[in-house]
Order: structure tokens, then sequence, then C-alpha cells
């Protein structure tokens, strides 16, 4: 269970909160003033603090200075009448997590809130590497192959030293979770770990998240806006999928790389930092670099240290110690009373060749996990292409309409006693959205992403998530595509 501590005196707000997150595994702890708030910091333990600016006994830049002495990796998000917004901009420079500016957006506080306990998960739970001592609750990095014994090796080998370092390999074989193993055996592990992931983010907004603007920069930028650069000075950033970044962010990156300067969007201020940068990529860089996508002086600062992860296909009975773990966690969360896999159902499990790696893995148990019933996993309970060994057809599962899927999952889910439902459920949705919209663009997927409103490598990093094939779905609709971008 997650706690969000809210200190506010304004009543409408901790009601707010409490709406939000109603029906989730996030507790809401309040406090009207900040004494009683510091107070809560020991009895509540919460994972991030939403600070109000003005309370009536302390101004909230001070109560911030207790709750950062008392717990530094303490994610702390400022709420904010309009006019009062350089308060929190100076908390963020200090190392606040962000701030919200009043009338609240419920999208906005979900999405914030959600970013910030992510980042706190990735500061205070701590990674196990298998030569470590064990730790209840922490993130179990498994693997005997020798190719993970030479990731372990090389996380040991950097983790002290100041260096960059880029974590390569495919999607879903578990590059931030290195990153974090890095930070938390490095000697900045008592200062932040901020996560970027560059194919999330438009490029419009990247280089005011990373470096920050000032106010009237752009359209939109009515208040300064302190980037995660500076938000980390001192501790680490980590930039995943780095491949993505525009020729512009490129630039800047490599002058900050170089001498850990920079100046924020529409700023003439050289801000000095000192921030350790672990990158990630899926992409092969080198022929991005022999293309003119990539800056090859980029590349090699990048390149100073290199860790390669090796695909699940390539890594042995390393799969079968995986399915164990996750195939325990997973029927924990879900309070699903199944003793174990049968037979058959290890070996589709062991023959299928997890294209989308440990995070496809991961996702096929848990689907399975919230359709059976019984003591026993059976094969009727895994997704379709393991039983098979093929993939879906994003086109066929589109056409029998998102509300019909939707509401047959949702039975299903209800009637097993699943829990986890409501991601379960925007995963279904999501799928059945991109497969619709690369229908309608041919397979064009720069057109699909500006018709979603997002990066064609969010798109990209998707469409490899739900295991979308892209072929499939224009041959359906309209013959084969001859869209540069078709299969990708």
């Amino acid at each position: 269970m997650l706690t969000v501590l809210i200190v506010d005196d304004d009543r409408s707000v901790p009601h707010l909160f409490e709406r939000i997150f109603a029906g989730t595994q996030t507790r809401v702890c309040t406090a009207r003033t900040a004494a009683e708030g510091v107070q809560l910091l020991a009895e509540c333990r919460p994972d991030v603090v939403v600070l109000d600016i003005m309370l009536p006994d302390q101004s909230g830049l001070d109560t911030y200075q207790q709750i950062h002495r008392h717990d530094p990796k303490l994610p702390v998000i400022f709420i904010t009448a309009g006019g009062s917004s350089e308060t929190a901009i100076e908390a963020m420079k200090l190392g606040a997590y962000d701030y919200l500016v009043k009338p609240l957006n419920v999208i906005e506080v979900r999405d914030l809130v959600n970013r910030a306990l992510d980042n706190r998960r990735a500061m205070h739970v701590p990674v196990q590497l298998p030569e470590g001592p064990t730790a209840d609750g922490s993130d179990v990095f498994i693997g005997r192959c020798p190719a993970m014994n030479d990731v372990f090796k090389r996380i040991g080998r950097v983790a002290p030293h100041n260096v960059t370092v880029l974590i390569r390999g495919e999607t879903g074989t578990g590059k931030e979770l290195v990153a974090r193993a890095i930070y938390q055996h490095s000697p900045r592990a008592h200062a932040r770990f901020l996560a970027v992931n560059m194919s999330a983010i438009p490029d419009t907004l990247l280089e005011s998240e990373l470096f920050g603007h000032e106010k009237g920069s752009f359209t939109g930028a009515e208040n300064r806006r302190i980037g995660r650069f500076e938000q980390s000075s001192g501790g680490t950033l980590f930039l995943d999928e780095i491949g993505d970044l525009s020729p512009m962010v490129q630039s800047k990156l490599l002058r900050l790389l170089q001498e850990q300067r920079f100046e924020r969007l529409g700023g003439s201020e050289t801000i000095k930092t000192d921030v350790r940068v672990i990158a990630a990529t899926n992409r092969d860089l080198e022929k991005m670099v022999e293309e003119g996508d990539f800056r090859a002086d980029l590349y090699y600062r990048l390149n100073g240290f290199t860790i390669q992860l090796p695909p699940l296909r390539e890594r042995g009975d390393d799969l079968i110690l995986l399915i164990g773990q996750f195939f325990s966690r997973f029927a924990a969360e879900l309070g699903k009373d199944v003793a174990g896999i049968s037979p058959e159902a290890m070996q589709m499990l062991m023959r299928y060749h997890w294209p989308g790696n440990i995070r496809e893995l991961q996702s096929a148990l848990r689907q399975a996990l919230l359709h059976a019933s019984g003591q026993v996993l059976l094969p009727e309970f895994l997704p379709e292409e393991i039983r098979t060994g093929r993939k879906t057809p994003a086109s066929a599962q589109a056409d029998e309409g998102p509300g019909f899927r939707l509401e047959a999952f949702i039975d299903d889910a209800l009637a097993n006693g699943g829990e986890g439902l409501h991601a379960a459920s925007i995963a279904v949705m999501e799928r059945y959205l991109l497969a619709r919209v690369l229908e309608k663009t041919a397979g064009n997927q720069s057109q699909a992403a500006k018709i979603l409103g997002i990066t064609r490598g969010s798109l990209r990093n998707k469409i490899r998530q739900y295991r979308i094939a892209v072929g499939a779905v224009v041959s359906s609709a309209n013959g084969d595509s001859d869209d540069e971008d078709e299969g990708e």
C-alpha cells in the first residue's frame, strides 16, 4: 500500500485526493498545518508529500526544508495559487519534485502523483543482485546464465565511479532495473534518482522537461520551470530511449555531459549542475550515427561504459527461475489461490519466443492468473499467442469492437475474482485504439503518432508492448502498405 500525505488547510484538497485514489492501492493521509504534517512523517511514512505553499503556521518552503531533512529522497509536490508559484520554483531548485497550480486538474494530479510514486520506488526499493544480501520487498535481479553474470559484474565495476553508462538491450529486458542498481550501489545513493522516458514526451516539450524554461520563452510558458538536470544535481538522471532525442536536444545534452553547464530554454543564465547520467536504448546507435540521425560525438560520450542486456530467449534456464518468481509474486498480488503451473502450460511458456522479453512474460502471467480458476494454471488460461506460438493479428481483435472486448474481459475478471482490473482494462482499450489508428493510416507510424498526439518513439514502444502486428493490420484493411514505417 502506497501513501500520499496531503498538507493543506483547504478541506477541499484532501477530499479531491481521496476521490482520485479511492479504490486504488494508494491511501491518503491529511494534515492541516505544517506542524501536524511534519509529525505525520513518522506516523504515516508517506511515499509522496503534497504540500501547500501557504499554511497557517509556517511557510511551505520552511516546511519543505524540514521534510527534506527528515528524508532527502521523499518526493514533495507543491500546491500553489497562480500568483505564488515563485516559492514553489525556489523549492524545486532545492530538490522538490514538482508543483500543481490551483484550480487542480484531476488528470494532472493523478498523473503527477503516480510519476512521483514511481520515482519514490526507484530510489527507495532496493535492487537485489544475486551476490548481495536478501532484502524483503526488493526487486530481485534473477539470472545465472553467462550473459547475466557479466551484467552483474559490470554493474559492480562501474557503480562506484562517476562515469556515464549506456545500457543497451531490446525492449522489456530490464534496462531501468540496471540503472537503479547502478544508482543504489554508487556514492550518489544518498541523493536523488530521476528517470525520463524520451519517447513518452513530445519533442516540443522534451527540452523544457530536461533543461527547464523561463517565463514567456514559448506559448504557454506562464512560469519558470526547473528542469530535471537542475533538480537532480548531486544525484543521478536516467535517460531512457536516448535514441529518440531530436538534434537540438542532442546538442544541448552533449554540452552538458562535457561541461556540466546549460541554459534554460529562453534564458541566458548559465547554470552549473553535477549529474551522473545513465542512458538506455533499444536502437542501433551505430547505424543512426552512419545515417546522420545521431551525433557521433554524443554517441562516444555516452558510450564510455556499456552494459548489454541479453534478450530473454537467449537466457536459457533463467526463464524457469523468472516464471517461478513472477508467478508467486502476481498470485499473491492478485489474491489468487493457484498452487502451481501444469506441465503442459509450463512447456508452452518455455517454448514461446518472448519478443517482448521480461515485460511480456510479466504481462502474460498476470493475464493467465486473472483468468485462472482452480489450484493449477492450465494452458487454457494462457494468452492465445503463447498457446499457439503465433501472434494474434491486432486487426482481428479490433474487429470485435472495444465495447465487446472490454465488457467480456471485465466480466471474466470479475467472475474469477481478479484484481488490478483498472490497468488491465485500460491496456485492452489502448491496444484497440492503436490498432484502429494504424489501420486508418495504412501503417504510417509518423501519421498515426500525430493523430494520437504522442511521439513516434512512444508509439513504437506501445506497438512492441502490445505485440501489434502492423503488417497484419494494414493488409486486413487496405492491402500491403509501401510506407517505410511498416513493420517497425
